[in-house]
């Protein structure tokens, strides 16, 4: 953990580093597709460090400048399969937002969707030394946190401070000046499997870039497609994406769960290649322009012709019916829905005071899918594209993008993290003392 800890304060310091320079990229690495987005920050109103915990550290106003998204290759599972793929997907995306920006990138910060995510709530407590709180007070209540044991090679994604309490006053945004004896923090920390980041970290390097950053897709899909409302009052935000289906829960304008079921869209396209017998590429094509998961009594009527290259004519001659098309692709959809239920429940969705359901991601485009969610979920559900950005381009105004869009505002506002703080070495918890990584000793 303290090796991690140097190497997150490291990306840290490469982020500003790129934020007083004026550029910085933002990559999503989905299954489906790759997307970077570069931002242009104005240098007048860039801030250096935290001004307020939880409200967004060092904020800085920016605008997109370029933009480019081209096919994932070597991706499974929102995870990184074969690297020399991935990275000539990687060059051209990033080459092509450079090419429309007209300027040249170094620094990159990165969105992980796979890598099996783990949520824990930790807590810490202190007694206060002079009385009113300080940011040596903060930091060593955050160090009073204990660590649970992570299992065998997984590493800290995420570790954001949620909730702070003095003495008998609960729900402290930032503590700091306020006057108490006993201060107690609330802790949300997020865990991926390290080998997702070592792979990445490799990916990157070949590709000539710099690492500025890591964020969990679930998070920053969150940021760019809930409304204010929803993150403080308590929300869900379900990013279904092409090899993943990624959920998260907002509550008082923080994520307090995040988790990843590892089907998507592209298995609806497998499905449908498989059930029709009809190449990959064409079941993607009839999925986006027929797709649906509702059948009415019109869809017996609407005939899809099917395209395949296997030299039979009748066999590449074929029709079915929309209708035939739905029966195909529901049971999948419903199997995905089903499992981002269980994964809800298990965390303790319903008993949040708001139960508002955001879908977005690139599958959540389906027809009649926020109804068939509404009838597995049981709550209020909406379809949510990516908010808070002016001058998104056109391309990237769709849910497919709310990750990457979301990752923009990450960039330029991001949470309070526990190695925002100066907290010393010898005040992280011991276990942790314990878990050095060789590869982040190598790289950073």
């Amino acid at each position: 953990m303290t090796i991690l800890y140097q190497s997150q304060r490291a990306m840290r310091a490469k982020r500003q580093e790129a934020m007083r320079r004026g550029v910085i990229a933002v990559l999503d690495i989905g299954t489906y597709k790759t997307s970077c987005l570069i931002l242009k920050f104005d240098q007048s109103n860039t801030m250096g460090p935290a001004e307020g915990i939880g409200a967004m550290a060092g904020q800085a106003s920016f605008r997109i400048i370029g933009a480019a998204t081209t096919r994932s290759r070597g991706v499974r599972f929102g995870e990184i399969d074969m690297v020399q793929e991935t990275e000539r997907a990687i060059r051209t995306a990033v080459q092509g937002a450079q090419k429309m920006a007209q300027v040249r990138v170094d620094h990159v910060i990165v969105a992980l969707a796979g890598a099996r995510p783990r949520s824990y709530g930790l807590d810490g407590e202190v007694t206060l030394t002079t009385g009113t709180v300080t940011d040596q007070d903060v930091a060593q209540v955050l160090a009073e946190c204990d660590l649970p044991d992570l299992g065998q090679g997984r590493e800290v994604l995420h570790a954001q401070p949620v909730n702070f309490s003095l003495d008998h006053r609960t729900g402290l945004t930032d503590p700091r000046g306020h006057v108490g004896n006993r201060l107690s923090v609330d802790m949300h920390l997020l865990t991926i499997e390290a080998h997702a980041i070592e792979t990445l970290l490799h990916c990157v390097k070949r590709c000539d870039l710099e690492l500025a950053g890591l964020a969990s897709a679930p998070y920053v899909a969150a940021v760019s497609s809930l409304v204010e409302d929803e993150q403080e009052l308590g929300a869900a935000c379900i990013d279904m994406g092409g090899g993943t289906t990624s959920l998260s829960i907002f509550m008082k304008k923080h994520m307090i769960y995040a988790d990843t079921v590892r089907m998507g869209g592209d298995h609806v396209t497998g499905d449908i290649s498989q059930g029709l017998h009809i190449p990959m590429a064409h079941a993607e094509k009839i999925k986006t322009r027929f797709g649906g998961v509702i059948a009415t009594g019109m869809d017996d009527r609407e005939i899809i012709e099917l395209e395949s290259e296997t030299g039979d004519w009748h066999h590449d001659r074929r029709t079915v019916t929309r209708a035939e098309l739905i029966g195909v692709m529901r049971p999948r959809v419903e199997e995905i829905l089903e499992e981002v239920k269980a994964r809800l429940d298990a965390a303790g969705f319903d008993h949040l005071p708001s139960q508002r359901i955001v879908l977005t991601g690139g599958a959540s485009q389906i027809p009649g899918l926020d109804g068939l969610a509404s009838r597995i979920l049981g709550n209020q559900v909406r379809l949510g594209r990516p908010l808070r950005v002016q001058g998104l381009p056109q391309s990237t105004c769709g849910p497919a993008f709310s990750a990457c869009v979301g990752l923009a505002l990450f960039a330029a506002y991001p949470q309070d993290e526990w190695w925002d703080f100066e907290t010393p070495a010898d005040r992280l918890p011991a276990r942790s003392l314990k878990r050095a990584v060789k590869w982040f000793r190598d790289n950073w």
